[in-house]
């Protein structure tokens, strides 16, 4: 008989939210967003650029999810630290990202990141928990 144990409950949380962030934000690009795009004022080549980095996204929160449920099983915490620490890093760099260009681009509308950013956060802080724990 196999046991697994959890060791990081905070690397099991993580890894749940990140699979779900990819299937809502799947869900939000092809019933929301995507469909907006298929315009004809708008270029083939764009709306192509468009659709890939929104799947690129989507496959990104995917690998993060899958990435913290198979460290959240892992015996020696310390070994994986540091990738919880790059996905930290690139966690951030997404927010300074999200939050720069709507404030350049239409500074009102940061109201409307409001969820993303407090998600986020979130995400990171219990990241950082999970680096944390003994």
């Amino acid at each position: 008989m196999i046991i697994i144990k959890i060791r990081n409950y905070y690397y099991l949380i993580v890894g749940v939210l990140g699979i779900l962030f990819a299937v809502t934000h799947a869900w939000n690009g092809h019933s929301v967003v995507l469909p907006t795009l298929d315009i004809k004022s708008m270029p083939m080549e764009t709306q192509t650029v468009f659709t890939y980095v929104w799947h690129i996204i989507t496959v990104e929160n995917l690998v993060f999810g899958i990435a913290f449920i198979y460290m959240s099983f892992q015996l020696d915490q310390p070994k994986f630290r540091i990738a919880a620490w790059i996905i930290i890093s690139i966690l951030i760099v997404r927010l300074i990202v999200i939050l720069g260009v709507t404030a350049i681009l239409d500074v009102s509308a940061l109201t409307d990141t409001i969820v993303d950013s407090i998600a986020i956060v979130i995400y990171i802080a219990l990241i950082i928990l999970g680096t944390i724990k003994k």
